[in-house]
């Protein structure tokens, strides 16, 4: 009988829709560390590492967030996927549960020197499979927007239709209509009108309306929904 010797970590990933120079729409982001010593150095991570013999994997999740990047509170987490191969680290066996957390648009944790955010369409050079726990935690997040109350993990306390439509848009990674969002989220009961208008912008024009969500937790709302590109227009000729 082989002699099993396997290691437990759990790996997280930071998601967040933040500001980007080139757009005035948030771009969604993923929080990394940067190997300095060993084998990796150089190479970037997602936050994590070995499970304790007395915590359950949320547990850990949060604690090694709070220890590796700084990051004490997020506004949602959950697990995302086990990932088990047996040669996903070179010379030793690891067991990985990977973990999406969620960061609401306002927040601005401080970070080590070690530590930045990368574009999840930008990701650099990263570690053993940590790109494919990025991509599969994307996609969970982008599944669960269409059927539940998610979306309050990405948004302020307050926000404009336009401006949740493009938090939605960050992380579904393609356009959304803002009153077609009002539209859905509506008739879900997600969205309560705060009955005030958001400061004018620099050019002028009439005030949004202010916008909360009915409850900060997640609840499913409609189990076989999906928020789906804009159709284009035209076709093959």
């Amino acid at each position: 009988m082989s002699k099993c010797n396997t290691g437990h970590v759990v790996l997280v990933v930071v998601a967040q829709a933040r500001p980007v120079p080139e757009s005035s729409a948030p771009v969604l982001h993923v929080l990394l560390w940067q190997h300095a010593l060993g084998a990796q150095a150089g190479r970037w991570a997602l936050p994590g590492g070995t499970v304790r013999d007395d915590e359950d994997l949320a547990t850990s999740a949060t604690r090694q967030l709070a220890e590796k990047v700084d990051v004490r509170t997020v506004s949602h987490l959950e697990s995302v996927a086990e990932f088990s191969d047996p040669h996903r680290v070179p010379r030793c066996r690891e067991f990985a549960s990977g973990f999406l957390g969620l960061l609401p648009c306002d927040t601005d944790p401080a970070i080590p020197d070690d530590t930045a955010w990368f574009r999840v369409d930008e990701l650099p050079d990263t570690v053993y499979d940590h790109a494919e726990i990025v991509a599969r935690s994307r996609a969970r997040l982008a599944a669960k927007l269409s059927y539940s109350t998610l979306g309050f993990a990405l948004a302020p306390e307050e926000f404009t239709l336009s401006e949740l439509a493009q938090l939605y848009a960050a992380a579904l990674g393609h356009p959304v209509d803002p009153t077609n969002l009002q539209r859905v989220l509506t008739r879900r009961g997600e969205l309560v009108r705060c009955g005030r208008s958001a400061p004018p912008g620099p050019t002028g024009g009439r005030p949004a309306a202010l916008y909360r969500f009915a409850e900060r937790r997640l609840r499913i709302t409609d189990q076989f929904a999906a928020l789906r590109p804009p159709a284009q227009r035209g076709g093959a000729g």
